[in-house]
């Protein structure tokens, strides 16, 4: 019979890429299943300019997207996500461990500029899957917003540019990939930089540190459940942290607006027009929403990581 290797109880150092890669992989796919529709919540309430809002809060946002698109249409884009977000966490949280272990010298405990060079290598990395993710994700989960003001709000709508069907992901990359070449599936890109890079500098090193104070003994692991709220602590920190680039980044790589909403060139012109036109306050839209997606997403990710899931599946292959 085929013997199970011992579980991984340090969610920071696994015995194997494989096994960091699957672990990721799982964990984005049930955290992702859990909190899509408080992300599409999170986007549209972004989304929303002077003029033209539809939604009060993000209970409003559900409870109008379900009357209006069905209980599915809390999920629009969600395929992009499921397909995506395998190779996306799993190489933001395989690059973190890379770089731990690149710049740990002899086993000895990283000092906090050290962890957050690691994790800044992490977001860095991340970003080749990250902005062509968001890209599509975005445009799906706006798209009912922007029928919604067709309807209720005509006189925000440019006439003609809204589409009377919403397009599919492939329509999307078909057109962006026509019209664009790949540089129209990675708009954005300063704008997710500026976001993933602080948020993994900030994460880690806190999800570290925040774990070991539940560590039994000095070498001993820290329990599933410490791991599950240090990982969901750090990522709420982290997420509120980064929010106003979530909201620029949102911004600028919607391609449909209202006639009333503003368009923006790159990062610099966004932070003008949005200070200029809704204030400071605009920069924390969707920011609770945010947190409340980004706090599951990572306490799922660590107890996967805690349990060892990645090695487990492995020990059923050949030559294990």
């Amino acid at each position: 019979s085929i013997s199970c290797p011992p579980l991984s109880h340090d969610p920071l150092l696994l015995p194997s890429l494989p096994a960091k890669l699957i672990n990721g992989g799982i964990a984005g796919l049930i955290g992702v299943s859990c909190v899509f529709p408080i992300d599409l919540a999170k986007t549209r309430l972004q989304n929303q300019q002077n003029g033209s809002r539809l939604y009060t809060s993000m209970s409003d946002c559900l409870i109008k997207t379900i009357r209006s698109e069905g209980y599915f249409g809390m999920y629009r884009g969600s395929a992009v996500n499921l397909t995506l977000v395998t190779p996306e966490k799993a190489i933001k949280l395989a690059a973190n461990d890379f770089f731990r272990q690149y710049l740990s010298k002899d086993g000895q405990k990283l000092t906090l500029v050290k962890e957050m060079l690691a994790g800044c290598g992490a977001g860095t990395c991340q970003v080749i899957v990250t902005t062509p993710m968001e890209m599509l994700k975005i445009q799906l989960q706006d798209a009912g917003r922007i029928e919604a003001q067709r309807k209720l709000m005509p006189e925000t709508v440019v006439p003609g540019t809204v589409p009377t069907k919403s397009p599919t992901a492939m329509q999307l990359t078909r057109e962006l990939l026509k019209e664009k070449g790949i540089a129209g599936l990675y708009k954005g890109l300063g704008a997710t930089l500026l976001r993933d890079v602080p948020f993994s500098i900030i994460y880690f090193p806190l999800f570290a540190n925040l774990n070991d104070l539940g560590k039994r003994g000095a070498e001993g692991p820290a329990p599933f459940y410490v791991s599950f709220l240090a990982g969901c602590l750090a990522g709420s920190t982290a997420a509120v942290a980064v929010n106003p680039v979530d909201v620029i980044k949102t911004r600028i790589q919607s391609m449909n607006r209202g006639s009333t909403e503003e368009t923006y060139s790159g990062v610099t012109d966004c932070i003008s027009k949005i200070m200029k036109n809704e204030g400071p306050s605009a920069f924390l839209k969707g920011a609770y929403c945010r947190a409340l997606v980004i706090a599951p997403l990572f306490g799922i990710a660590q107890v996967v990581y805690f349990f060892g899931v990645g090695e487990y599946i492995l020990s059923f292959l050949p030559g294990n």
